[in-house]
């Protein structure tokens, strides 16, 4: 069965129709050893399998992206790595620890921040308050001291505000700090989900679909954000994308998953020109 119909947007895999973009040079950007290592990884609800021994690893300061038709396991494969799923089979090694089960927590205490294809965001609170949120594992005071802001809890919090305050400032949303969030339009809506991720302040930014939904002018921005972050702030990106012109423009790797399988890994390049994944693209038979 043809699988075409499952993109949002084709893969320009012709390379006589598309002209391939050269890519960004990773070694500008320090790209260093393996910070994470997805091992043998098998994930199933009752008797359906969403992922089947899935294997790779990413870089530090990488954009490692993870592509494939809808349903094809891209956001399991992502709920897996933060915790929210727990795998039958496998194991993720984070820095040289190597964990079979992981609660969310923990792997947020690790360095390791999520954004959701949908929105997850408190839409009747401002900005600077959702973004405050992704400061909660920074903060040392206790509820009581933090309710009453009294002394260390008082001077705590407005650090962290101003570390909430960067943030918005490098995200270009200083006009809507005090907006609620659920007026704001969509685009922006993203950058703020972007933000409270950031406040995390993470060694890997898991971004599931960052640009959904966005018009050309807003997901050129959302691109620039990701890649200042990248090359500014070093932290490593995964990224999970339907739009391949994106994805192709400014990942360092891309795996390829087609029915919760491992199709494809390696450069954009190596991706574009694999049999298997134009096969899977372009619905053409093996």
């Amino acid at each position: 069965m043809s699988t075409a119909t499952a993109w949002k947007t084709p893969l320009p895999l012709d390379v006589a129709a598309h002209e391939a973009q050269p890519a960004r040079p990773a070694a500008a950007r320090r790209v260093g050893d393996v910070i994470l290592d997805v091992q043998n990884i098998s994930l199933s609800f009752g008797g359906v399998k969403a992922l089947t021994d899935i294997s790779f690893n990413v870089r530090e300061h990488e954009v490692r992206a993870i592509i494939g038709p809808n349903g094809a396991g891209k956001s399991s494969m992502l709920n897996c790595i933060n915790g929210v799923y727990q795998p039958q089979q496998g194991a993720i090694t984070f820095r040289g620890q190597t964990f079979h089960h992981m609660n969310s927590r923990q792997v947020a205490e690790m360095g390791v921040a999520r954004t959701f294809q949908n929105l997850a965001l408190f839409k009747g609170m401002s900005v600077l308050d959702n973004i405050m949120t992704g400061r909660n594992l920074r903060m040392k005071s206790n509820l009581l001291l933090q309710a009453l802001r009294f002394g260390p809890a008082e001077r705590e919090e407005i650090a962290q505000r101003e570390a909430v305050e960067r943030i918005i400032d490098f995200l270009e949303i200083q006009a809507y700090r005090k907006t609620p969030v659920g007026r704001l339009p969509y685009g922006l809506q993203k950058r703020v989900d972007l933000g409270r991720a950031l406040a995390m302040e993470p060694q890997v930014l898991l971004l599931d679909e960052p640009m959904a939904g966005m018009n050309v002018e807003e997901k050129q921005d959302m691109c620039r954000f990701i890649l200042d972050v990248n090359d500014e702030f070093g932290t490593t990106v995964v990224l999970i994308e339907h739009d391949m012109g994106v994805v192709m423009d400014i990942s360092d790797r891309v795996v390829v998953l087609d029915y919760g399988k491992k199709i494809g890994d390696g450069t954009p390049d190596e991706v574009r020109s694999n049999p298997e994944v134009i096969s899977a693209y372009l619905g053409t038979s093996h």
